[in-house]
Parts: structure tokens; C-alpha cells; sequence
């Protein structure tokens, strides 16, 4: 298993990032939040977790060694492999998702694309021991991301998530007219109020 790529960014965009390590560039797949951590040009480790397929090999990268770990764990439960994985933790911070599962909280997982009642409800019953409880007080603290960087990693986000284009500069224009003047909170809190224009 590769545990995690160091060396510095050669490119990212909405399917990911490559990492130039010792002059091999590894692409790795993330969330928005992670890429809105990572700088074209700037030295970075990010954790990753290879999934190994008869036709492909794929890396994943991760903020952090938690969002790694709760990535592997979702993949424990039936019907999720690691795209849908990797959508909860779009959604959802780690924390938020040991939340929705220890408080049962159907609403929660059924916000992520992919995800309808019945599997949510699959999710929590199959999870339940392996997620753990939340940690501290706050589900959805996060690192803030760069507030220029923010467009475009919501945008990316969700045209991974399987929206258009289209939609997701419209939803993205949507949050940020909501914005204007205000603090900008970190890319998943706007991610989810992305998801919620794109579901009215």
C-alpha cells in the first residue's frame, strides 16, 4: 500500500492532483476540500490509499491520516465502493459522518449524491461499530481553505459529484451571492450549500 505521496504539485484540477515525486507524477483523486489545500508549484504530503482493480489502479489522497482511515471504513459497508466513499467525505467531514452514523441521522447521508434512504439506512446499521463516535464538539470542523481557491473547488466538487458544469457555475454563483460581505466559511460547509441550490 502506498501510505502517502510527498513531493511537489505538478498540476491539479477538478479529477485531482499530480505529485511530482523524485520525476514520477502520481495522480491522485480527492476531495475538495483536500485540493483546496494543495498549491501548484509548493511542496505537499498527502496521505493516500491505493484501490486495486482488475483494470486500473487508482490513488486516492486525503487532508489528513482521519479522512484516509473513515474512507477505508466506508468502503467496509455494502454497496459503497470508493467513489461513493469519496462523496460522503465531500459532503462531509469525517466527524460529521461518525455524527450521522452514531445519531442514526438518515437526513445527513441521504445529502450525498448516490445516496437514497434505504442505503443510508444500510450505512448506519453496518457502520455503526466500526465508525466510532464524533470527536470534540464540532461535526464540521475543518481546516479553512484559501477563500480565492473557493470557487473553483466547489465547482470541481461538484461536477465530480456528477453535476454539469452548467449547474455547478450556477450553483456556485448562487452561494456566492449569499456571501457577499460575509466571512467565507471552509469548502465543504460551501459545498453543501451548493448541493442544497442543486436540490431545490
Amino acid at each position: 500500500m502506498i501510505a502517502f505521496v510527498s513531493g511537489r504539485v505538478a498540476a491539479s484540477g477538478p479529477e485531482g492532483a499530480v505529485i511530482d515525486v523524485g520525476g514520477v507524477g502520481y495522480a491522485v483523486q480527492c476531495t475538495p476540500a483536500t485540493l483546496a489545500g494543495l498549491r501548484v508549484g509548493e511542496q505537499a504530503q498527502v496521505p493516500t490509499s491505493l484501490i486495486v482493480r482488475e483494470d486500473s489502479m487508482t490513488l486516492f489522497g486525503f487532508a489528513d491520516d482521519d479522512e484516509r482511515q473513515v474512507f477505508e471504513l466506508l468502503q467496509t459497508a455494502s454497496g459503497v465502493g470508493p467513489r461513493l466513499a469519496l462523496a460522503m467525505l465531500a459532503v462531509h467531514t469525517p466527524n460529521a459522518l461518525r455524527h450521522a452514523v452514531a445519531a442514526e441521522d438518515l437526513n445527513a447521508l441521504v445529502k450525498v449524491p448516490g445516496i437514497g434512504k434505504k442505503g443510508a439506512q444500510r450505512i448506519v446499521l453496518e457502520l455503526k461499530d466500526r465508525l466510532g463516535g464524533p470527536i470534540g464538539d464540532a461535526p464540521d470542523a475543518r481546516v479553512p481553505a484559501r477563500a480565492a481557491a473557493w470557487r473553483d473547488q466547489v465547482q470541481a466538487g461538484l461536477v465530480n459529484l456528477g453535476w454539469s458544469a452548467r449547474d455547478a457555475d450556477a450553483a456556485v454563483d448562487a452561494v456566492a451571492a449569499d456571501l457577499e460581505g460575509a466571512d467565507v466559511p471552509p469548502v465543504p460547509v460551501l459545498l453543501k450549500a451548493a448541493l442544497k441550490k442543486l436540490s431545490r
